[in-house]
């Protein structure tokens, strides 16, 4: 017997922009007599793909277009996309918010929903009114919802203000009490988008805990987030959407790694940026190359890669430092700055231009990498100069190397390097 509790079959959306009906009477009664005789919309063949970067020419557009997929009992599936791909859209149809307009969506056992900070909540109601509100809405009974009230409320971290209407809340406080609620109410179905980014880091911590406790009951949890190393860490099962459909479904590490390769940063070994006077200091060229200086976006595992940034100082500045940060599969491999070794680089940047290299440790292992983060930031943490996701190389195995390979290019961790270990024979 099966043990699927979400099966979406054939699912759309349909937008039309700037109008709500077909344009005329005669449509809208045409469409009107289709429905009750159980026909398709016929308005419903027309329309392009989502994709919001292009000038379309029909005013009819399809969020979401032919999407199916099954969501067994107890998996944590992550749904990953661009801006404007669908997943918020995907999780409404999901969460019963809005029906699709074609196709058909079968869910067994409650859902609770977290779609964006404050759902559900009454903006004149207490934290704790709003919880047995909550509560009811997700069919709970009034015993049930008391007997979690303590616990709720102590994972939120905001008991202080449980009896204040939470329209006095910050959106990270809306984020807790809305995050516990859903949480510890025990749905059989958790659907969150991605509001948790509000939280702090130590709040985001315990809920990917409580995500996991959740998955662990058997429960199932559909997540959407930008944040890859989340994504790997939590979901088991991975959709990735493009312009409103599925471009590719499997393991969480393997939709990660499908995203990244396609859709995230420029896969090139050099990138220029376009200058703005009015900042202090900016890169304007980042490169990649070899050990024989080839600029080059792909590299074998054991090739030297050495990165090199080119940028402008335009005035007297202190207390900026050059960074990047390197990630593979969304996860941080490194943070690397050019004070490190050089503090004098602290107290005076003098204005000119400016090539700085660095080499990447070595071996790192196969894969793609990305500089999610390179420019300039203060002491005080203040960006002045970010370019994110602007530059992305690949590692392959493209070489055998036995008396390094075996040893490094397969070892766990992040960066399997090897050590050169000094033997002392000691007497006996």
């Amino acid at each position: 017997m099966s043990n699927s509790v979400i099966k979406v079959e054939n699912v759309g959306k349909l937008y039309h922009l700037g109008q709500v009906g077909t344009g005329t009477i005669a449509n809208d009664v045409n469409r009107w007599w289709h429905r009750v005789r159980g026909l398709e919309d016929p308005y419903l063949k027309i329309g392009e793909s989502n994709d919001r970067t292009k000038k379309g020419i029909s005013e009819v557009v399809w969020a979401l277009k032919d999407i199916s997929f099954e969501v067994n009992q107890g998996e944590v599936l992550g749904i990953i996309g661009k801006n404007g791909a669908g997943k918020s859209t995907l999780l409404k149809i999901l969460s019963r918010v809005t029906n699709p307009s074609v196709g058909q969506i079968k869910v067994k056992g409650r859902i609770a929903s977290l779609l964006e900070v404050g759902t559900g909540f009454h903006p004149e109601l207490t934290g704790r009114e709003n919880i047995f509100l909550n509560g009811a809405i997700l069919g709970m009974t009034k015993q049930e919802i008391r007997s979690k009230f303590d616990e709720i409320v102590d994972f939120s971290g905001v008991e202080r203000y449980i009896d204040t209407p939470v329209k006095r809340y910050s959106s990270g406080m809306y984020v807790r009490l809305a995050f516990a609620v859903a949480a510890h109410l025990e749905p059989e179905i958790l659907i969150i988008d991605e509001v948790l980014a509000v939280g702090d880091a130590e709040f985001q911590k315990k809920c990917l805990g409580k995500m996991k406790d959740v998955s662990g009951q058997g429960r199932t949890v559909l997540f959407v987030s930008h944040n890859m190393g989340m994504v790997n860490s939590l979901c088991n099962k991975g959709i990735v959407l493009t312009h409103g459909q599925i471009s590719f479904e499997g393991s969480a590490a393997e939709s990660v790694s499908f995203y990244l390769n396609n859709f995230s940063g420029v896969k090139n070994h050099t990138v220029y940026f376009e200058a703005d006077y009015n900042l202090p200091c900016q890169v304007m060229c980042v490169s990649l190359t070899n050990n024989k200086n080839e600029l080059k976006n792909e590299f074998d595992v054991f090739e030297e890669i050495t990165l090199s940034v080119e940028y402008e100082i335009r005035e007297d500045i202190n207390g900026v430092s050059l960074a990047f940060v390197l990630e593979k599969d969304g996860d941080i491999i490194f943070i690397s700055f050019d004070t490190d070794y050089d503090s004098e680089k602290l107290n005076k940047r003098v204005p000119g231009k400016y090539r700085s290299k660095v080499k990447l440790p070595s071996p790192l292992k196969a894969g793609m990498y990305n500089f999610a983060n390179i420019g300039f930031g203060s002491v005080n943490t203040t960006s002045i100069n970010i370019n994110q996701n602007a530059l992305s190389f690949e590692i392959k195995e493209l070489s055998f190397d036995p008396t390094f390979k075996s040893y490094a290019s397969n070892r766990v961790g992040i960066v399997p390097t090897c050590l050169n270990w000094q033997e002392i024979k000691l007497n006996s």
